[in-house]
Protein backbone atom coordinates (compact mmCIF):
# COMPACT_ATOMS: atom_id res chain seq x y z
CA UNK A 1 0.00 0.00 0.00
CA UNK A 2 1.43 3.34 -1.07
CA UNK A 3 1.40 6.13 1.51
CA UNK A 4 2.00 9.75 0.59
CA UNK A 5 2.92 12.49 3.08
CA UNK A 6 3.00 16.15 2.08
CA UNK A 7 5.02 18.83 3.85
CA UNK A 8 6.19 22.38 3.30
CA UNK A 9 2.96 24.33 3.40
CA UNK A 10 2.46 27.47 5.43
CA UNK A 11 1.59 31.15 5.41
CA UNK A 12 3.36 33.37 2.91
CA UNK A 13 2.88 36.91 1.65
CA UNK A 14 1.86 37.60 -1.95
CA UNK A 15 4.90 37.31 -4.19
CA UNK A 16 6.57 34.86 -1.85
CA UNK A 17 7.65 31.27 -2.40
CA UNK A 18 7.06 27.86 -0.88
CA UNK A 19 8.33 24.40 -1.72
CA UNK A 20 6.03 21.47 -1.13
CA UNK A 21 7.38 17.94 -0.76
CA UNK A 22 5.55 14.64 -1.06
CA UNK A 23 7.33 11.57 0.22
CA UNK A 24 6.07 8.16 -0.88
CA UNK A 25 6.49 4.88 0.90
CA UNK A 26 5.40 1.42 -0.17
CA UNK A 27 5.92 2.04 -3.86
CA UNK A 28 8.19 3.51 -6.51
CA UNK A 29 7.04 6.84 -7.92
CA UNK A 30 9.27 6.46 -10.95
CA UNK A 31 6.95 3.93 -12.57
CA UNK A 32 3.70 5.84 -12.17
CA UNK A 33 2.12 9.18 -12.84
CA UNK A 34 2.39 11.72 -10.04
CA UNK A 35 0.46 14.92 -9.59
CA UNK A 36 -0.26 17.90 -7.37
CA UNK A 37 -3.80 19.06 -6.77
CA UNK A 38 -5.35 21.79 -4.68
CA UNK A 39 -8.71 22.48 -3.14
CA UNK A 40 -9.87 25.86 -1.93
CA UNK A 41 -12.84 26.20 0.44
CA UNK A 42 -16.09 25.69 -1.41
CA UNK A 43 -14.37 24.69 -4.63
CA UNK A 44 -13.67 21.49 -6.49
CA UNK A 45 -10.26 19.87 -6.23
CA UNK A 46 -8.25 20.87 -9.29
CA UNK A 47 -5.10 19.54 -10.87
CA UNK A 48 -2.14 21.92 -10.66
CA UNK A 49 0.78 19.99 -12.12
CA UNK A 50 1.79 16.47 -13.00
CA UNK A 51 4.43 14.17 -14.44
CA UNK A 52 2.70 11.42 -16.34
CA UNK A 53 4.99 10.48 -19.21
CA UNK A 54 7.95 8.13 -19.05
CA UNK A 55 10.29 10.92 -20.19
CA UNK A 56 9.30 13.05 -17.20
CA UNK A 57 7.74 15.95 -19.12
CA UNK A 58 5.87 18.19 -16.67
CA UNK A 59 2.41 19.58 -17.33
CA UNK A 60 0.76 22.57 -15.64
CA UNK A 61 -2.56 24.25 -15.09
CA UNK A 62 -2.52 27.45 -17.16
CA UNK A 63 -2.84 29.72 -14.13
CA UNK A 64 0.39 28.41 -12.55
CA UNK A 65 2.58 28.17 -15.66
CA UNK A 66 5.81 30.09 -15.21
CA UNK A 67 5.34 30.21 -11.43
CA UNK A 68 5.21 26.55 -10.30
CA UNK A 69 7.71 23.81 -11.04
CA UNK A 70 7.18 20.12 -10.40
CA UNK A 71 10.13 17.77 -9.99
CA UNK A 72 10.80 14.26 -8.80
CA UNK A 73 13.77 12.71 -7.02
CA UNK A 74 13.49 9.00 -6.29
CA UNK A 75 10.40 8.63 -4.10
CA UNK A 76 9.83 12.31 -3.41
CA UNK A 77 7.90 14.76 -5.56
CA UNK A 78 8.35 18.50 -5.16
CA UNK A 79 6.31 21.52 -6.11
CA UNK A 80 8.26 24.76 -6.12
CA UNK A 81 5.81 27.66 -6.00
CA UNK A 82 7.05 31.17 -6.76
CA UNK A 83 5.29 34.51 -7.05
CA UNK A 84 2.40 33.18 -5.01
CA UNK A 85 -0.96 34.92 -5.23
CA UNK A 86 -3.89 35.00 -2.82
CA UNK A 87 -5.86 32.83 -5.25
CA UNK A 88 -3.27 30.08 -4.76
CA UNK A 89 -4.55 29.63 -1.21
CA UNK A 90 -5.76 26.05 -0.81
CA UNK A 91 -4.99 22.67 0.64
CA UNK A 92 -2.47 21.02 -1.65
CA UNK A 93 -2.51 17.27 -2.21
CA UNK A 94 -0.11 14.96 -3.96
CA UNK A 95 -1.35 11.95 -5.87
CA UNK A 96 0.29 8.82 -7.22
CA UNK A 97 -0.44 5.54 -8.91
CA UNK A 98 -1.71 6.65 -12.28
CA UNK A 99 -0.66 4.91 -15.45
CA UNK A 100 2.11 6.52 -17.47
CA UNK A 101 0.76 8.16 -20.62
CA UNK A 102 1.72 10.56 -23.38
CA UNK A 103 -1.65 12.33 -23.03
CA UNK A 104 -0.41 14.85 -20.50
CA UNK A 105 -3.71 16.62 -19.62
CA UNK A 106 -5.00 13.35 -18.18
CA UNK A 107 -2.62 13.91 -15.29
CA UNK A 108 -4.72 16.84 -14.06
CA UNK A 109 -7.77 14.65 -13.62
CA UNK A 110 -8.54 13.41 -10.10
CA UNK A 111 -9.65 10.01 -11.38
CA UNK A 112 -6.25 9.28 -12.89
CA UNK A 113 -4.71 8.44 -9.50
CA UNK A 114 -5.03 5.64 -6.98
CA UNK A 115 -3.31 7.13 -3.94
CA UNK A 116 -3.59 10.48 -2.19
CA UNK A 117 -1.85 12.28 0.61
CA UNK A 118 -3.71 14.07 3.39
CA UNK A 119 -2.83 17.53 2.18
CA UNK A 120 -0.81 20.56 3.22
CA UNK A 121 -2.33 24.00 3.76
CA UNK A 122 -0.94 26.90 1.73
CA UNK A 123 -2.16 30.37 2.67
CA UNK A 124 -1.13 33.43 0.68
CA UNK A 125 -2.05 36.60 2.52
CA UNK A 126 -0.60 39.92 3.58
Amino acid sequence: QVQLVESGGGLVQPGGSLRLSCEASGGNLEFYSVGWFRQAPGKEREGVSCIVSSDGTPYYLDSVKGRFTISRDNNTVFLQMNNLKPEDTAVYYCADGGTLTTNLPLGLMKGWYDYWGRGSQVTVSS
